[in-house]
């Protein structure tokens, strides 16, 4: 019986190009990879930079914070600061006056850098504060219109401030740039200036974390940003009298003073069966009594009635020795 004859197997031209694809697509695949391997590297790096800095407190840094163009700076808040009971405090104060202010707008601002970076819970602000109305447009999505509002918007307080001599410790960039400490400054500037009945916790400060790329390489130091000082410095009352002094320099002698203007108070007060027993909690009614005194002849106390309503007891002090003075020889 004869065999068939043996067919040699035919080339397979196709798989050859099946796999000359393959390993093209394989490569273009291994170097997307490494280009993506280099940009997270870079990234890590950025990351490990910060990180080296803020030892033992570690912070949660997003990729665009290390991405910088050479010069390019960023500054963050150490988180160490964030958690200071007085910064939270004055973050608080500050958001429930913007709300207040613009409560008729029916604008609820909870997160300062999110809900002011675009210009308009600012643009509101100023035009509510300032009595004025500004020429922009009501809503810009875009990354240009909303700097252009900004730019718009800061120009006006800047006409506002500078006249006055403020140092202006923010820009277009960095209130975009969601930069939680050019915007306290801004805020904080805005309510001494136009005098907001609110009353700011003394010397905060913060750590900032000052990121700048140089020659290709991330640096990065800490720096120590004073965002208030004290009550009569930020509100404008330079004149210092007896009671900055006593504060400052004699704090063993406060309760001395509030004995004896406690005493002064409840020898009048007893005629009407009311009784002071605490200063900073007891005062009440008080833009009226402010009336009242200057109606009496009495002097224009350096103290607002909002500090006094604000608890800050030497205010309290301040308007108590106004009427001790008048009055501590009457019967």
């Amino acid at each position: 019986m004869s065999s068939a004859p043996l067919r040699s197997s035919p080339p397979r031209p196709h798989r050859m190009k099946k796999d000359e694809s393959f390993l093209g697509k394989l490569g273009g695949t291994l170097a997307r990879k490494k280009r993506a391997k280099e940009v997270s590297d870079l990234q890590e790096e950025g990351k490990n930079a910060i990180n080296s800095s803020l030892s033992p407190a570690s912070m949660d840094i997003h990729p665009e914070d290390t991405l910088l163009e050479e010069n390019e700076e960023r500054t963050m808040i150490d988180p160490t600061s964030k958690e200071d009971p007085k910064f939270k405090e004055l973050v608080k104060v500050l958001i429930d006056w913007v709300n207040d202010v613009l409560v008729e707008e029916r604008i609820i601002v909870k997160q300062l850098e999110e809900d002011l970076y675009d210009g308009q819970v600012l643009q509101k602000l100023l035009e509510k504060l300032g009595d004025c109305k500004l020429n922009v447009a009501e809503v810009t999505q875009s990354e240009i219109g909303q700097k252009q509002k900004l730019q718009t918007v800061l120009e006006a307080v800047h006409e506002l401030l500078r006249p006055h001599g403020w140092v202006l410790r923010w820009n277009v960039d960095a209130i975009h740039g969601k930069n939680l400490v050019a915007i306290l400054h801004l805020l904080i500037s805005l309510a001494m200036h136009f005098r907001a009945p609110i009353r700011l916790p003394e010397h905060v400060s913060v750590q900032v974390v000052v990121v700048r790329k140089r020659e290709g390489l991330l640096h990065s130091n800490h720096i120590t940003e004073e965002l208030t000082t004290t009550s009569e410095m930020m509100m404008g009352r330079f004149e210092r009298d007896a009671f900055d002094t006593l504060f400052d320099h004699a704090p063993d002698k406060l309760s001395v003073v509030k004995k004896s203007l406690i005493t002064f108070a409840n020898k009048h007060l007893n005629k009407l069966n009311l009784e002071v027993t605490e200063l900073e909690s007891q005062v009440h009614n008080v833009a009226f009594a402010f009336e009242l005194m200057l109606d009496g002849g009495l002097k224009k106390p350096k103290a607002r009635p909002e500090d006094v309503v604000n608890l800050d007891l030497k205010s309290t002090l301040r308007v108590l020795y106004n009427l001790f003075t008048k009055y501590k020889n009457v019967e």
